[in-house]
């Protein structure tokens, strides 16, 4: 069994020493969703949304959501990220929503492209729930990864 890294030698959680890694070309890629209903999907579509545009908020903080993701997530390294993109397709009833995280580091972006996608999709609830109250947010997943130690990822087609 291999040693858990995030905890000391007393059982209590630590940040994991990267500083002896060599940086490397890091990837992530990330995708969710947030289901709504018809009426909501078309009024973000045609920007009839009382809040402004849905979409470029969205991305701006999703954008946002990966630069500050070591401040959200306890054991998250500050990582220099040199890229950041957010992809949106509204369908009749919900937002898809893709993000790719891109570094050169000395560890990986997963958790940054999560955020990302998280974010926008709490962004797009947070501008629309005047208009509806249960929209859900779903299927929120690591497609893929490139770059460091443990290789390559890429999600099963679902």
């Amino acid at each position: 069994m291999e040693p858990l890294t995030h905890i000391n030698e007393q059982g209590r959680a630590r940040m994991v020493d990267v500083g002896g890694k060599a940086p490397t070309a890091r990837r992530a890629v990330a995708a969710g969703r947030i289901v709504l209903s018809p009426e909501t999907a078309a009024r973000i579509r045609e920007g009839r949304v009382a809040k402004g545009d849905v979409l470029a908020v969205a991305q701006v903080a999703g954008i946002q959501a990966a630069k500050h993701c070591w401040e959200l997530i306890p054991m998250c390294h500050q990582l220099p990220l040199t890229g950041v993109d957010l992809r949106f397709s509204v369908t009749d009833t919900s937002v898809e929503i893709t993000a790719e995280v891109r570094c050169h580091g000395v560890t990986g972006v997963e958790m940054e492209a999560l955020t990302a996608v998280s974010a926008a999709a709490l962004t797009i609830y947070d501008m629309c729930k005047a208009i509806q109250k249960d929209m859900v947010i779903e299927a929120v997943r690591l497609l893929e990864k490139s770059g460091g130690k443990s290789g390559d990822y890429r999600a099963e087609a679902t």
